[in-house]
């Protein structure tokens, strides 16, 4: 039995060899892998003695020769094949042992030349490695270091592996050759300026219980690429399995804490919207304000936090029935009191700087659509004032606070806001006064609660989209409401800038909006 070993990951490659000699095997390899095997004394045969045709072109041809890929493809039990392998002196490989040249890492440098990440990509190996594959009822394939077990487990049982055994690696093997032939195509095509074609790559995470309703199956497919802010790199420290609905509203909530990078914060949500969001001093009073924001909503919802979870927090959040708490980390304190939970979902997640723009896809019937994350803030200032009435600094921070939840609000999306905390939200009405009348009334209803008159305490207000009409204005200002941050850019925004100087509002224009659909 003769097995070629030829690998870049080089993982336990040396313990594979050493066991297969032991077992009787003859091996065959080339360049650094055949160095490698023998520093570590295994005996192993060039595969130039082999062929009869030492390697050429700086390495780029050494396996592509009919004495490996007839020893490899020829089928055991086709007579006529047996007598050409014979007639033209090739022996048969039993084995190969493959992976290739780290062509992904190479051009993840950020200093990498295209000469560079040509000279990364892998002939012979996939080569081989589609041949052993196609010839899978004779020959066994190995791309991952996580197989050798079980093929030197079958091999030592039963003097081969088995053919269900060969099956499965041989799909590995397929798959390995196909990750492979996408990066390079993505590469290669983004090089030539060509855009007609997406490839896509992810791998299952975990199958889910079901989906968004029980009648429905789901996955949960994570990208190879660690990314900041992801559910796919999530430790979980306590709870049940995350369910599809729980991992679309963390989603949804990781990507509001996103934009806090400079304050401590703290979001509750639902259904995919805050229901109640804030900045404070510290993740207690972001907590308490942001719980304050929506006591009735926050019920069986979703926290997340940019800030460690302490005991304090960890005590005022405990009597409340969350479904997670995420956060990139807590004490031991925290975990001691949460954790008495047992089905509340506890996640560490990565929340570093990520300054790199990725693209987010949305299936649909027959199609995908792809898009840029929509991580673009502006910064609120006070040029962007369009009426008589200029915005005080405490407008201003609120206002900057408005804008950065209302863009992750359903559209048509109205937030109302004082003090570094939601007092109302209105997401996804078919028109935008809709949504401002159940920010507004919700905002209200909070202040009457705590004995305060909405017209009083001069709140601000955010919309994801222009204002087609001045009709929005007009219910702020009945409202009480002093400021306003919108995108601007309807036909009749001097409509609503009347209506705005009439009131005595400042409002804002940006120039983005921020729909999400």
């Amino acid at each position: 039995m003769r097995a070629l070993i030829s690998v870049s990951d080089k993982t336990g490659v040396v313990e594979f060899a050493k066991e297969l000699e032991a077992l009787g095997w003859e091996i065959l390899s080339t360049s650094g892998t055949m160095k490698m095997l023998r520093e570590a004394g295994v005996k192993v045969t060039s595969v130039s003695d082999v062929t009869g045709f030492p390697e050429i072109c700086d390495g780029r041809v050494k396996t592509l020769h009919p004495k490996i890929h007839g020893a490899l493809l020829a089928r055991r039990d086709v007579a006529d094949h047996m007598e050409q392998l014979k007639k033209n002196g090739i022996e048969k490989i039993d084995l190969v042992c493959v992976n290739l040249y780290p062509f992904r890492e190479t051009i993840a440098k950020p200093d990498v030349t295209m000469e560079d990440a040509v000279e990364h990509i892998d002939i012979g190996g996939p080569s081989m490695l589609r041949s052993a594959a196609k010839n899978w009822a004779a020959v066994t394939v190995v791309v991952n270091p996580e197989d050798y077990k079980t093929v030197l487990d079958e091999i030592k049982s039963t003097g081969d592996t088995t053919p269900e055994t060969r099956l499965q690696l041989s799909a590995k093997a397929y798959t390995h050759t196909a990750e492979y032939d996408m990066a390079i195509a993505t590469y290669m095509r983004a090089q030539a300026g060509l855009n007609e074609k997406l490839f896509l790559e992810y791998d299952l995470k975990q199958s889910l219980r079901y989906g968004e309703n029980p009648h429905q199956n789901a996955k949960f497919y994570a990208t190879k690429e660690a990314v900041p802010f992801s559910l796919a790199t999530a430790e979980q420290l306590n709870g049940k399995e995350l369910s599809y609905n729980n991992i679309q509203d963390a989603n949804a909530a990781l990507n509001i804490v996103r934009e806090f990078a400079d304050v401590p914060f703290c979001v509750g949500l639902k259904h995919m919207n805050p229901c109640g969001a804030a900045i404070g001093k510290d993740v207690v009073e972001a907590w308490n304000k942001a719980y304050e924001a929506d006591k009735v909503s926050i019920f069986g919802g979703i926290v997340a936090t940019n800030q460690e979870i302490n005991a304090e927090v960890a005590e005022l959040m405990k009597p409340i029935f969350l479904e997670i708490i995420m956060a990139p980390s807590f004490t031991k304190e925290a975990l001691d009191i949460l954790t008495t939970k047992k089905n509340l979902r506890l996640l560490k997640v990565d929340m570093s700087a990520d300054t790199k723009t990725r693209m987010q896809y949305v299936s649909m019937n027959g199609g995908l659509l792809a898009q840029d994350q929509d991580t673009v803030t502006k910064k609120i200032t006070a040029d962007m004032c369009v009426t008589e009435a200029k915005p005080t600094e405490a407008q201003l921070t609120d206002l900057q606070f408005a804008w950065r939840i209302v863009k992750h609000v359903k559209s048509n999306a109205i937030v109302v806001v004082k003090d570094g905390m939601t007092l109302g939200v209105g997401a996804g009405q078919m028109n935008r006064v809709g949504s401002a009348a159940i920010a507004l009334e919700e905002a209200e209803n909070s202040l009457k609660a705590a004995g305060k008159d909405i017209k009083a305490e001069g709140l601000v207000m955010g919309s994801d989209g222009f204002f087609p009409f001045g009709d929005s204005v007009e219910t702020a200002a009945k409202y009480g409401i002093k400021a306003i941050v919108q995108p601007g850019g309807s036909v009749r925004d001097q409509e609503s800038i009347d209506a705005a100087n009439a009131n005595g509002i400042t409002m804002l224009f940006t120039g983005m909006r921020h729909f999400k659909h």
